[in-house]
């Protein structure tokens, strides 16, 4: 499943140019539609380059785990830690992130996060054919991708409102979302394929290569976005200080934060733990695996068309429970899947159960990040985002670590039902908040004193 002092100024075509996010607060909304993004050059472009790029990150994920427990023979600890090292940025270096992007050019932060990313996964391959491939050389480069991808997501998040009309974010998101699900639908189904012909290292140059042709694309995107314009005597713990309260504090942002850092916890024990599951527990191959990651991409991408005719129907503030219930619903199919009896009804119930589980993830997702990019002040936007991403990502090695020890001390069933309940039990602080009572969602910036 995220600029300080931005201005507005006139595009080439016309259109109001957002920098940094949203049409100051001082502004009135166009009176006319916004055109739609098919038809914006710089969007496409970025688009093209970030569904590229999914294809290939999803290649690598189905190569790691099989790297990981086939080939090399990890135990439940091991993938534990190859888990962690790939989230522990976002708990060490996720906040300064979020500062550090609100002062600097995010396009030009992802493109060198890019090109971090692929020089890693080029290793890889580099060691395997050498000989030299060893656990611990998965963890390094594990690590390494984690710091670029913090910087990649933090800035990409910010990125979007920079890019379009605030009009246009949720439309942005839900365009992204569908391709991702596109490629995450293709990727691992064409990833389980390649593994029946490729060593599972060669994987990672597809990886590589999907993050070139993402930093070629954002080479190409032109936009009129401006760095952060430093307040006089504040620093970098201050400004980490108002990110992180703005988050905390805000009586709409802070729920979705606790429920998704939550539900991540908890989900990140079921996820550490379901290569094992699949590949020694249940003895499925590797393009059984595969259909089972695309088994949830075919329900994200029904999930990315549907979401506003559901959030219409519902309410946006009760789509967002609705989400969380159907992911954590979804779940409970992994550990039912040891109980089902053969090898076709366990793929079964675990394709069924990735399918319920990322329509849920996709329906929550999509509402609660375009409502986070409409209303935070432009200045806040890198901040909010990396605080956010702190919370909700920075649970994730800790629950990594807890797998590898729940799986070897409580079995893999045990585990599994664990994650299960901690995940429905995240659906709390929804409830307790006004979003679950709320049918329309803020769709205005906020004033820049803070949360409302």
């Amino acid at each position: 499943m995220t600029a300080s002092g931005p201005q507005s100024q006139s595009a080439p075509d016309g259109k109001q140019r957002v920098n940094g996010g949203t049409v100051p607060s001082h502004q009135s909304p166009p009176s006319t539609p916004p055109a739609t993004l098919r038809r914006d050059g710089n969007f496409l472009v970025f688009w093209l380059g970030q569904t590229l790029s999914q294809f290939g990150a999803q290649l690598g994920a189905v190569a790691m785990p099989v790297l990981a427990v086939s080939l090399l023979q990890a135990t439940e600890w091991e993938v534990g830690v190859l888990n962690a090292a790939n989230t522990v940025a976002f708990l060490v270096v996720g906040l300064p992130v979020g500062a550090w992007v609100d002062r600097f050019f995010k396009r030009r932060i992802m493109i060198r996060a890019d090109l971090v990313r692929m020089i890693a996964m080029l290793a890889i391959p580099l060691l395997w054919y050498q000989d030299l491939l060893q656990i611990w050389h998965l963890w390094i480069i594990a690590a390494v991708v984690g710091i670029a991808n913090v910087f990649f997501d933090v800035s990409y998040q910010s990125y979007i409102p920079a890019l379009v009309q605030r009009e246009q974010i949720s439309e942005a998101n839900a365009k992204l979302e569908t391709t991702g699900q596109v490629s995450r639908l293709a990727g691992p189904a064409v990833g389980g394929g390649l593994l029946v012909l490729l060593a599972a290292p060669v994987l990672f140059v597809g990886q590589a290569i999907g993050y070139l042709v993402s930093a070629l694309c954002l080479g190409r995107v032109n936009d009129d976005e401006r760095p952060a314009v430093r307040q006089p005597g504040v620093g970098l713990v201050e400004e980490i200080r108002e990110g992180l309260g703005y988050v905390v504090r805000h009586p709409l942002i802070g729920p979705i934060a606790a429920t998704t850092g939550t539900i991540n916890f908890f989900s990140t024990i079921i996820f550490t733990l379901l290569p094992i599951l699949a590949l020694r527990t249940l003895s499925l191959n590797t393009v059984e695996l595969g259909f089972i990651y695309s088994a949830g991409a075919v329900g994200g991408l029904l999930a990315a068309s549907l979401t506003p005719w559901v959030a219409a129907r519902l309410g946006e503030g009760p789509s967002l429970v609705a989400g969380t219930l159907l992911t954590a619903g979804g779940m409970a199919g992994f550990p039912l899947s040891i109980l089902a009896g053969g090898l076709r009804p366990s793929f079964a119930v675990l394709a069924a159960a990735m399918f319920v589980m990322t329509m849920g993830v996709l329906v929550y997702n999509i509402i609660q990040v375009s409502m986070r990019q409409t209303i935070c002040p432009p200045r806040l936007l890198g901040r909010m985002n990396a605080s956010i991403r702190f919370i909700v990502w920075g649970v994730m090695p800790v629950a990594s670590l807890l797998a590898g020890f729940l799986g070897t001390a409580l079995g893999i069933g045990a585990a599994l039902w664990i994650g299960v309940a901690g995940s429905l039990a995240g659906v709390a602080p929804l409830l307790l908040s006004p979003l679950s009572r709320m049918r329309a969602l803020p769709a205005e910036q906020e004033h820049d004193g803070g949360a409302s």
